[in-house]
């Protein structure tokens, strides 16, 4: 995973929004060092950082625990 990257249009893709939609989220990532952003040939790239790794493994137990309690 630390060797993936994604184009803008992929992630617009997977998460259902616009392109400026999109916008705001990736500049509150970028800010919060959660991914770093790269142009290669001409297009942009992110990038999953080391604490957006851990903000999403500690997402995960957020969410099972919730639904485990119904909520």
């Amino acid at each position: 995973m630390e060797k993936r990257q994604a184009k803008i249009t992929h992630l617009i893709y997977k998460s259902n929004l616009s392109n400026n939609s999109i916008k705001p989220y990736l500049k509150d990532l970028l800010n919060n060092n959660m991914i770093e952003e790269s142009v290669a040939s001409g297009k942009r790239l992110f990038k999953i950082k080391e604490k957006g790794n851990e903000f999403l493994e500690e997402f995960s137990k957020i969410k099972i625990f919730s639904e485990s309690f119904g909520l």
